[in-house]
């Protein structure tokens, strides 16, 4: 899915646009006792019940393909005959109508993920003919009367439900102020998945879309228990491990300068993908790293080193999320007792420098400096 996939699913995900979304729930405490559930329809739900829900729903759709997103493929073996992809079709073309079905996927979840203090497991089914969406784009279109692209899709989320403070609340009928009592609270999902993904207007069966709140965090008992997936790295995981090979190869060529300038066409090609909504998340494989390196002042037998070791750690011919590896937001430069920040788009400002036998790091003060809020004089 790329990022107008994406967009096209949340517009959909709004208060106002009284989908034929069904929504079931199962609310769990610490030891995974069912404490209650519901099935419930989007239309019945007041207009702050709705927004509420398609709220954390949208939520599992937010951030970058390759961070805290990760489209999964499932085998061929597995479309055809795997027993947890029949169960998603069953659920996507079931609509929650057959109730064993979608117990037996919450208590797949339930029993198999390692669910810390009380949590609500949402599941979430929605039916959107893209034919009749496409024709009322024009003023006075009228619905078609053979539309056939219906696109049916679940959502799933684990959100943590947690206990807020006592505090001080206004009490209406006695026109005072009194204690109130502490509520639980369903905070924002911690993961979930979108199946089948959205691709080219219609349905790809093969793809699920996995979200995860922290990109850094595994949730392998989750994917394998709702999708049969269980050898997903995480995110941050595979920015470590480039970063060890990047520091591996070049080795004393690991300089300041080759870090910026990579990341800097790193972060370029970066802009490129996501001027295009409709491109397909950028993907980044050893030989192209290599050929940054190169560009980047690196030599030869460094670049071919790296290029080895990228190999040896991710796969021959693998590649990875552009997303996942790109520092586009904040540069960061740490000794043992300072920390410096800088925005990527200007880290190319920094400098390096040995001045009487000392290493430094230069940074430009001409706009002015600031210490604590005080205006300063260099």
């Amino acid at each position: 899915m790329n990022k107008s996939d994406i967009a096209k699913i949340k517009r959909r995900l709004t208060a106002d646009s009284r989908n034929p979304i069904v929504i079931r729930g199962r609310y769990v405490n610490g030891k995974k006792a069912v404490v209650s559930e519901f099935s419930r329809s989007l239309m019945s739900l007041t207009q702050t019940e709705c927004d509420k829900y398609t709220q954390i729903f949208k939520r599992a759709l937010s951030g970058e393909i390759g961070r805290n997103l990760t489209q999964l493929t499932f085998t061929m073996n597995e479309v055809m005959e795997g027993e947890t992809h029949a169960r998603l079709m069953q659920l996507v073309h079931g609509g929650f109508e057959d109730e064993t079905a979608a117990n037996a996927f919450l208590d797949a979840v339930t029993e198999n993920t390692k669910l810390e203090g009380n949590n609500l497991i949402l599941l979430m089914h929605d039916t959107w003919d893209t034919d009749f969406s496409r024709s009322n784009r024009d003023e006075g279109a009228l619905e078609t009367e053979n539309a056939s692209n219906v696109f049916e899709y679940i959502m799933c989320v684990v959100c943590p439900v947690k206990q807020g403070k006592p505090a001080l609340s206004y009490d209406f009928a006695d026109n005072d102020f009194k204690t109130r009592e502490p509520d639980y609270i369903v905070n924002a999902p911690v993961m979930g998945f979108m199946f089948p993904c959205f691709e080219d207007g219609g349905a790809n069966i093969s793809g699920a879309l996995f979200y995860s709140r922290d990109m850094g965090e595994d949730h392998s008992d989750f994917l394998t228990s709702a999708l049969n997936a269980n050898e997903i790295t995480p995110a941050l995981e595979k920015r470590e491990s480039f970063k060890a090979v990047l520091m591996d190869a070049l080795e004393e060529e690991c300089s300041y300068d080759v870090v910026e300038n990579m990341n800097s066409q790193l972060v370029e090609k970066l802009d490129e993908q996501k001027r295009d909504k409709e491109a397909d998340p950028a993907r980044v494989g050893g030989k192209e790293l290599a050929d940054m390196l190169l560009r980047s002042g690196v030599s030869d037998d460094r670049a071919e080193s790296f290029k080895e070791k990228f190999d040896q750690e991710f796969g021959a011919g693998a590649d990875l999320p552009l997303a996942g590896i790109a520092e586009d937001k904040q540069f960061e430069l740490r000794t043992p007792d300072v920390l410096v920040k800088v925005s990527s788009k200007q880290a190319s400002l920094i400098e390096t420098r040995i001045i009487d036998g000392m290493k430094y790091i230069l940074i430009p003060a001409d706009d002015g400096v600031t210490v604590n809020g005080i205006s300063i004089d260099i």
